[in-house]
């Protein structure tokens, strides 16, 4: 779908009262006729997820108990271009309140191939983070740095594995998640600045 024609959904007349629901289905509609199928799916399954988890406070009411350290298959929802959608696997980082703030990942080999790594790979792109395998996951990953988040704990479908927080490897992944998160400061000559 072009983006003129997503305006023009967007940007249609004045709705009547009545109208409302009816539009949006017939938006709803072709923006699903213009999905690629795998596209498609995604999108229902995501929205299967949400219509039965959206009221719900955290995974405990699922019965999911997430701790810091968990790889978890989840729910992102809808996403906009350049971010992460739908189904993906995502690490834990941190809990607070009813929330995980969590990296999502992806096994997708070109995004594999081309993350940074100090040795393997100095000049790759350092918001892509190796994870490789961990547990009884079937597939290296690679995890979307510029991507972390607050998410209800509701989006966790299950946990699949985990990584010791205790361990090099997660203490690598805070450091490089807090080098892309956050500016770093720079103290010269008495002036505070900040760099990337």
């Amino acid at each position: 779908m072009e983006f003129s024609s997503r305006q023009q959904i967007i940007h249609q007349s004045p709705i009547e009262d009545g109208d409302l629901w009816k539009n949006y289905m017939e938006n709803r509609k072709t923006v699903y006729e213009q999905m690629n199928d795998a596209h498609f799916e995604e999108s229902l399954i995501s929205e299967a997820n949400w219509t039965q988890r959206h009221l719900y406070t955290c995974g405990e009411n699922l019965g999911v108990y997430p701790l810091v350290g968990d790889i978890c298959f989840m729910d992102f929802g809808q996403a906009y271009l350049h971010e992460v959608g739908y189904q993906h696997f995502a690490i834990i980082m941190n809990m607070y309140g009813k929330k995980a703030l969590v990296i999502p990942m992806t096994s997708n080999a070109v995004q594999y191939a081309t993350a940074y790594d100090p040795y393997d790979n100095p000049n790759g792109k350092k918001h892509l983070m190796r994870l490789g395998k961990i547990g009884n996951m079937t597939k290296p990953s690679v995890m979307f740095l510029n991507d972390i988040r607050f998410v209800n704990t509701a989006r966790i479908i299950k946990i699949v594995a985990h990584l010791d927080i205790d361990s090099e490897l997660f203490w690598r992944v805070q450091q490089r998640m807090l080098d892309v998160a956050f500016m770093k400061p720079d103290v010269a000559f008495g002036i505070t600045r900040y760099i990337r």
